[in-house]
């Protein structure tokens, strides 16, 4: 999938350091990207537990807004519960699913019914509340066969976390959907952040997140699971097939209207890499072009200042030797004290030239790195365009 991270855990993730949610959870890294958990959990499935229409009066008249929460899950231990408002339907259903996504949590699963010794992760390790305004959900291990003894809100909830048998116990007012779901999914994280022995954990075989269960344990519980759909009425059927097609019928809208604004946005950026392409190579022909004219100036002014001071030293000579004709020929102390000076003065000069060399050097690099600044500066400012 084409996508470009920006936190630090979707660059790890694009990378490969991180290859499943379980690394991504346990990093504590804030999680901001919904693509990463496309990547690491792919199979999620999503349902729409309550549309409520909001309005809100202003000097022009009231403002109608859709409230819409979405729970997602793989039905394997993983959970996330989303809530958006929008002005239509579809485009704030697929923003909860990705906010749901971003709220996606670990849920501890077990066999924790006394009347059970299964040690399977059917149902809920211990007992957990959770609590959302006015309602309080308790829920409880149950043994296997009593499948989701709870409401039609907690039953998706639980369902797509992965538990299947459990008792529910409710306070308050169980009306308001979104403070339902919000109660469930807090006793659900209760579970994962509860403070467990590792001996307990082994003893009653706790376990956190997906699991792979063996063959006859998944024969075991497709029998049953066709032997409680049986059990249903035909009713309920007939409305499972009628919220079933919505579904679907959203589905493809909202498939439809992604595809073509991810072929805009392709298009997009293709035309934006092409012009900063473009640009980068401009900028790097001048550069090339003015650095070259700079080391062409140096070198000259180098020659020029050795020339110079070739100029010198030969007039320096051809004194020092007059000077030396003039004088008797047995002062040799003088002539030892001349030459020691001539050593000195060129040690000066060549510290000298050394010194002005750094210094040229120096400006060219900072030269450099002002230019490298201003490149990022504009290839970030067109990325942000």
């Amino acid at each position: 999938m084409d996508w470009a991270p920006k936190t630090l855990l979707g660059k790890m993730v694009r990378e490969g350091k991180i290859t499943t949610i379980n690394q991504a959870l346990e990093s504590k890294m804030p999680l901001r990207e919904p693509e990463i958990v496309d990547v690491l959990l792919p199979n999620l499935e999503d349902q729409v537990l309550d549309v409520k229409m909001v309005q809100r009066m202003t000097d022009s008249g009231r403002r109608v807004k859709f409230r819409i929460t979405v729970v997602i899950g793989n039905s394997n231990g993983f959970i996330g519960l989303g809530q958006m408002k929008g002005t239509e339907v579809g485009p704030t259903i697929r923003k909860a699913i990705d906010n749901a996504k971003l709220n996606i949590i670990q849920v501890r699963r077990g066999c924790g019914s006394w009347e059970c010794g299964c040690w399977q992760p059917h149902s809920v390790p211990f007992e957990v509340t959770g609590r959302s305004g006015s309602t309080i959900v308790t829920l409880k291990p149950a043994p296997r066969g009593v499948a989701l003894a709870a409401g039609d809100t907690a039953k998706h909830i639980l369902r797509l976390a992965g538990i299947k048998d459990i008792w529910i116990s409710t306070k308050g007012q169980t009306r308001t959907t979104i403070n339902f779901a919000k109660a469930t999914f807090d006793a659900l994280r209760k579970t994962a952040e509860t403070k467990v022995m590792k001996q307990q954990i082994e003893k009653l075989k706790i376990i956190s997140g997906s699991v792979e269960l063996p063959e006859e344990v998944r024969e075991g519980e497709k029998i049953e699971e066709l032997k409680i759909e049986k059990e249903g009425t035909e009713e309920k059927k007939a409305e499972g097939k009628g919220e079933e097609e919505k579904k679907m019928e959203e589905k493809e809208k909202s498939k439809e209207i992604t595809e073509e604004k991810g072929s805009e946005k392709l298009e997009k950026k293709e035309k934006v890499e092409e012009k900063v392409t473009e640009e980068k190579k401009e900028r790097s022909k001048e550069k090339g072009k003015e650095l070259g004219a700079e080391e062409e100036k140096i070198k000259e002014e180098k020659k020029t200042e050795e020339k110079i001071e070739g100029k010198k030293k030969e007039i320096e000579k051809k004194e020092s030797k007059e000077t030396d004709e003039k004088k008797e020929p047995g002062k040799l102390e003088e002539k030892l004290e001349m030459k020691e000076k001539e050593k000195t003065e060129e040690k000066k000069t060549k510290e000298k030239n050394e010194v002005k060399e750094e210094e040229k050097s120096k400006e060219v690099e900072r030269k450099k790195e002002k230019e490298k600044t201003e490149e990022k500066k504009d290839n970030v400012e067109k990325v942000e365009e």
